[in-house]
Parts: structure tokens; C-alpha cells; sequence
């Protein structure tokens, strides 16, 4: 999931080609559906972003009683409206009064706590939660910002790295002088790992796939003082999409995405995209890996193509892709999230599919 940031942006406005009521208002790469002539190319507005939570006087205020999703109809979901794509909500709250909002911008002021804006957390099954412990030697996995929203987070040429982006659940593994830990996202978010359970979904995945003996590997080559491994946890009982695996297998799905590296001052560098899959593949304990897409120059329009279509993961397409996750091929900050270059580009069929989950 994404940061949760509302925020005022200037929207470009573009015509809705199904509907002479509405108009299009492009953020970044995002475009939510506007009533015609409520904003002008150019003008200044808040957007408030998918997976947003709004109070009901702003459903309200906004005419939106009812149109959200959720049990509660408040959260922001893309949506199809007349065929076109909307993501996110444009508009200018009341609350708001005469703030400047290119003021604002130039700030970088986050109005969601003003606004009473609140990020959607997904829920936890009680199959894949359990007992949790203090884990101040964990090594946390941070949010992917999405590309349509910060479209200057590559440049074009700049080589990247893009694998899939696998619908499950993401596994912290970290491996430490003193013992290891395993993690769920959220859990890692504050500092907390699972305890040990040989019949918790996590740990079942870590110690089936051998992920502590590759730890100590990568260790060894590396000279880390800890080493984290991340990968995806996924099949039926997990998420909507399964891949053709089983949460209940004795070796449920997983992919390593990512693999971080800790020296003894505490300083986390990562082991860069173009060579993640050769150094796994370099162990004695072979860890599956996210699929790769592609490898070449950034290029927008390719890669958010890419996105769409059908998942390679289980080799028969089952059904359809997530999206991508995109990485310069050699590890970078980033100016614009100020954070690592890393980003997803989510496909139009992932959000607007019937059924979905979304367990964290």
C-alpha cells in the first residue's frame, strides 16, 4: 500500500469521452471523473487519494452517501464511471475555507488529519496473525509509492528493473547475531514480530522454503550483521488471487522481492535489482523470486502497459496481473518521495475487479 498524503494539486483537465456531464482531472498520472465545469486546466484542488477513509460529514459535503466502498461505504476504491478510470476523489472541502492551496502545495501540507482523512487498514485473518513479540533487530519493510502519482520518481532511459507484483501477503524475515524474526508488514511497522508457531502461516513459509539457512548465507558472503528477507506469501486462503498454490499446503507460495543488507553501525543498503535474482540463484538454498518483466530504459507508456494482462507466477496464467513493481537496476534514493527509488504501477483490472481482498 501506498503513503496516505491529501494534498492540493493543480489537475489538467481532459474531456470524458462517454459522458457530456463529466470531465476528466488528471494528478500526476492519476484521472478522477469531475462534474463538467467544476474546474478549469490549471486550477489548484485537494485530491484525496484510494485506500482514504473519509468521515461522513465530508461523504456528505461531497454528495458521495452510499458511492464509497468499504462496509461502511467511506473508503476510496478506483472505480469505472462511464467507462473511464477514476481514481481517487478531486475537490475542494469546505472545511478548507480560503486556504491557499498553491500555497499549500509548495509546503507540501497534508490536509488529512484537518480533513479527518484516515488510511484504510486491512483487516488481519486470524489464520495468518498470532502471539507478537518486541523485535527491535527487525528489519521493516516501508510502503511503495505508486508511479501515477509520482510520475518524476524515474527518469526516462534511467535502466530499471521491473518484476510482478504478487497479490498475497508480505513475509519480513530478519536474521540477527542474537536470532532471527519473521513479520507480517503491519506487524513490522511497529516493531513487532510473530512468535515462533510451526503452524502459523509466516513461519510455516519461512521454514519451508529454508529462508534462515539462505539468510546465514547471504550473511556470510556479505559480511551483514543482519540480513533481511523479503518475499510474498500467496495462494487460496491468502488473497483472491492464488496463483494455483495453497496457504494450507504444507509449502505454501512464496517470492522473494527484495533482500537487505545491515553492517554493524545499523546503516540498511539493498541489494540492487539487476543483480537480486543472481545472487539468490548463487546459494545453495535456491529461494523462488518475483517474476521479471523487464529490464531496460524507463519508459513510461511501456511500462504501465506492462502492467495490465495476465500473472506469470504460476505458469498458466490463471488469471490476471496485479502490476509491477519498477526499481532502478542499481539502488538509488529518490528526490521526490525522499526515500528509495522504488515504485508500483497497479493495473486497471486489479482495481476495478469484483470480490477482491485485501488482507495486509
Amino acid at each position: 500500500m501506498s503513503t496516505l498524503r491529501v494534498t492540493a494539486e493543480r489537475v489538467t483537465i481532459h474531456p470524458h469521452p462517454n459522458a457530456d456531464a463529466l470531465e476528466l482531472a488528471q494528478v500526476g498520472l492519476y484521472r478522477a471523473v469531475v462534474a463538467k465545469g467544476a474546474y478549469r486546466d490549471g486550477d489548484w484542488a485537494v485530491y484525496i487519494p484510494e485506500q482514504a477513509v473519509l468521515p461522513d460529514t465530508l461523504i456528505d459535503e461531497l454528495g458521495l452517501t452510499g458511492r464509497l466502498a468499504g462496509a461502511d461505504k467511506n473508503r476510496v476504491k478506483a472505480i469505472r464511471l462511464r467507462g473511464e478510470l477514476s481514481q481517487g476523489i478531486v475537490c475542494r472541502p469546505e472545511a478548507l475555507g480560503g486556504v491557499d492551496l498553491a500555497a499549500a502545495h509548495t509546503e507540501g501540507r497534508d490536509f488529512a488529519a484537518e480533513l479527518g482523512i484516515v488510511k484504510w487498514v486491512p483487516p488481519i485473518p486470524v489464520h495468518m496473525s498470532g502471539n507478537v513479540v518486541a523485535a527491535a533487530g527487525l528489519l521493516p519493510w516501508h510502503d511503495i509509492e505508486n508511479i501515477k502519482r509520482y510520475p518524476g520518481l524515474f527518469t526516462a532511459g534511467e535502466p530499471v528493473v521491473a518484476t510482478e507484483k504478487i497479490h498475497g501477503t508480505a513475509c519480513l524475515y530478519t536474521l540477527t547475531p542474537d536470532g532471527d524474526f519473521v513479520s507480517s508488514k503491519g506487524f513490522g511497522a511497529k516493531g513487532l514480530a510473530l512468535a515462533r508457531d510451526d503452524k502459523n502461516l509466516y513461519w510455516r513459509t519461512v521454514l519451508g522454503h529454508r529462508v534462515p539457512e539462505a539468510a546465514a548465507k547471504l550473511a556470510a558472503i556479505f559480511g551483514a550483521e543482519r540480513v533481511g528477507v523479503f518475499g510474498e506469501v500467496f495462494g487460496q486462503g491468502v488473497q483472491d488471487l492464488a496463483y494455483g498454490a495453497k496457504a494450507s499446503a504444507e509449502l505454501p507460495g512464496y517470492a522473494v522481492f527484495d533482500v537487505a543488507l545491515s553492517d554493524a553501525s545499523g546503516a540498511v543498503r539493498w541489494v540492487d535489482a539487476e543483480e537480486l535474482e543472481g545472487v539468490l540463484a548463487g546459494l545453495s538454498v535456491r529461494l523462488p523470486t518475483a517474476p521479471r518483466l523487464f529490464a531496460g530504459p524507463y519508459d513510461e507508456a511501456t511500462l504501465i502497459a506492462l502492467a495490465e494482462g495476465r500473472e506469470t507466477v504460476s505458469g498458466t496464467a490463471a488469471h490476471l496481473r496485479e502490476g509491477l513493481v519498477v526499481r532502478p537496476a542499481r539502488e538509488r534514493r529518490s528526490d521526490v518521495t525522499g526515500s528509495r527509488a522504488i515504485g508500483k504501477l497497479v493495473s486497471d483490472a486489479y482495481l476495478t475487479r469484483k470480490g477482491g481482498t485485501e488482507y495486509e
